[in-house]
């Protein structure tokens, strides 16, 4: 007598498990109204079950989890192409079930064969295509708008943390700022007071003290040293000597100092910038017009 039980409908297969004789050493394929039913042995339950597959939603994942649902005795399921080869758990079973395949169910191997099935006309794959996509664009039209709005409200949430987030380095890193800044342009004049400084005192040394033939080659020694100081900027820093570019880097000099001083994170502050900024973005493309479905404004060139 055959026991047949129902055991519901899954995500996506329908599994009927029952007992009979027919040997338990086999897995095998076939299809029932146009839809492939794959029937194995459970080993624990001893019970052959069948699973009616949709090729085209199911994942060879999902397959083997609801195989392993059904008999809490297997540990483990694996896939694997008739070369060795294992399959991903993300394929389609549509991709598994072009071509046989092995199933290994705990420490047992089988040998799937899958039957060939009747192959479409040209006109019968084209209709099913335009049907899946206009299956896609029916779900896109139900289902974007609303996924559009819980996709905007997720990152104006974040945007709002991260510009809280933000307020308190912000205040701290206009000051440190200001004072680095500051601490730049006292440096600058104190530069040009020692140059200023030096000049004076060089032509009060030429025509009050001392005669050019003396003061001559001091002047010399002079911008041979300068010279020699600025090419060690150079081999210290791989940078010519460009007066933005010493103030900047004296800046951050002046920055970093303070930052360490005051406990101001700049990598963190940096972090959240990038962060604020990809929300940002992201925004902006979610309301373009592609994103939203609507007709984008024809632009005429102006002669």
């Amino acid at each position: 007598m055959l026991r047949l039980k129902q055991t519901g409908n899954l995500k996506h297969h329908k599994a009927a498990c029952y007992s009979t004789l027919v040997p338990s050493d086999e897995v095998t394929v076939s299809y029932r109204y146009g839809l492939p039913v794959v029937t194995l042995m459970l080993p624990s339950r001893k019970e052959r079950c069948q699973f009616t597959i949709k090729p085209m939603l199911t994942r060879v994942g999902t397959f083997l989890q609801d195989i392993q649902k059904e008999d809490k005795g297997i540990e483990r399921a694996e896939v694997f192409t008739t070369d060795g080869s294992k399959i991903p758990t993300t394929a389609l079973m549509e991709i598994l079930l072009m071509n046989d395949f092995k199933l290994v169910i705990n420490n047992t191997t089988y040998s799937v064969q899958v039957p060939v099935k009747e192959k479409w006309s040209r006109e019968h794959a084209t209709e099913a295509e335009d049907i899946k996509s206009l299956v896609h664009r029916l779900f896109i039209a139900l289902h974007l708008e609303d996924h559009q709005l819980r996709r905007e409200r997720e990152l104006l949430q974040k945007l709002d943390h991260l510009r809280e987030q933000l307020v308190p380095l912000e205040q701290m890193k206009a000051k440190i700022a200001t004072s680095a800044d500051a601490k730049t342009n006292r440096l600058l004049w104190t530069g040009l007071a020692l140059l200023s400084t030096q000049g004076g005192a060089l032509a009060w040394l030429t025509w009050w003290v001392y005669s050019w033939d003396i003061m001559e080659p001091v002047t010399y020694f002079i911008t041979y040293g300068s010279a020699l100081a600025f090419y060690a900027y150079f081999v210290l820093t791989k940078q010519d000597y460009v007066y933005p570019d010493v103030k900047d880097r004296q800046f951050l000099h002046y920055f970093y100092r303070k930052s360490r001083s005051q406990h101001f994170d700049v990598e963190q502050y940096n972090k959240l910038k990038e962060a604020l900024a990809e929300v940002e973005e992201s925004l902006r493309r979610l309301h373009q017009p592609l994103h939203l479905q609507l007709p984008i404004q024809e632009i005429n060139d102006k002669d």
